[in-house]
């Protein structure tokens, strides 16, 4: 059997002479560490991202900056949280892109502070339902940018005292109403109203009959129509307080035309009658009148 003897003290390491001497090393250049990338600025890539996002939603990104200043600083996030609040309503992305055009302001709205309570007010004190909602919004967009307690709340408690309650009450339909300041929109046009001579119940009557009537101009819509009927078509009130959707016809392309041909051929007909029917309806109706007075002729 072989024996393995090991050393107990073993031999040191005898390394040549030459690998003692200190080699020759090239001076060293110290780098300074190459500088960080520029953080994500507005004036960069993150400015960019949040134009492509408006581009993305057809709204136009020079009006958004020159009337929402504090857009250019907002984070990419907030804009996305204005969406996704808006969303959860069923409001389409095309509707949303043409709310956030006409009210830039919008872009940087805080929902919780800002959105949810227009959405509290119109769900719980109009009584709105949730599924209409967005016919609300996408008829008045401007009731998003309203203050709940200075506007929406005072001129909803004036609707309701005046008569829209009950199956009459606010809905999505007249939700545009609710933006009009009481003093200096509602009050003038309910007051314009008596002053052509219909008392104060006549004049509830035709407004909740036809709520369209306390969004009419009184110098461009009001006046003129006025002053055709009583002038030239030589009416009377009485069928105005019947028939008080006559202030939403065009004066130029509905009432003169079709009062005119009537007036050509010596017909009358009540206001329903002339302005209700299409075109086409009104056209074959005035044959109609016209071959009767033939036969009734011969």
């Amino acid at each position: 059997m072989t024996t393995i003897r090991l050393h107990p003290h073993p031999q040191p390491l005898l390394l040549p002479v030459s690998a003692l001497k200190p080699t020759a090393r090239k001076p060293q250049v110290l780098l300074s560490p190459p500088p960080s990338p520029p953080p994500l600025t507005d004036s960069g890539l993150l400015f960019r991202e949040k134009l492509s996002y408006l581009s993305s939603l057809n709204v136009d990104p020079h009006k958004a900056l020159r009337e929402n200043p504090d857009f250019r600083s907002c984070p990419l996030s907030a804009l996305h949280s204005v969406e996704d609040c808006l969303s959860s309503f069923g409001l389409p992305r095309s509707s949303l892109g043409r709310i956030l055009d006409m009210y830039p302001q919008l872009l940087t709205a805080e929902p919780y502070a800002d959105l949810y309570p227009v959405f509290d007010f119109l769900l719980n004190e109009v009584r709105i339902p949730f599924h209409d909602i967005k016919k609300s919004i996408t008829r008045c967009p401007r009731i998003l940018i309203c203050s709940v307690p200075d506007q929406l709340r005072p001129t909803h408690s004036f609707l309701r005292s005046f008569g829209f309650v009950g199956p009459h009450a606010i809905a999505c339909q007249t939700t545009v109403l609710l933006v009009s300041s009481v003093k200096f929109t509602l009050l003038p046009k309910i007051e314009y109203l008596q002053s052509l001579g219909f008392e104060y119940r006549d004049v509830v009557n035709m407004v909740i009959r036809s709520p369209g009537l306390l969004t009419f101009s009184i110098e461009n819509n009001y006046k003129p129509k006025v002053d055709y009927f009583l002038g030239e078509m030589k009416g009377d009130l009485a069928e105005l307080k019947r028939f008080p959707q006559f202030f939403s016809f065009s004066l130029e392309g509905k009432i003169k035309p079709r009062h005119r041909q009537l007036v050509r051929h010596g017909f009358r007909l009540s206001l329903p009658e002339m302005l209700r029917v299409s075109d086409g309806e009104f056209n074959e109706r005035l044959i109609e009148m016209q071959l009767k007075m033939v036969d009734n002729g011969r």
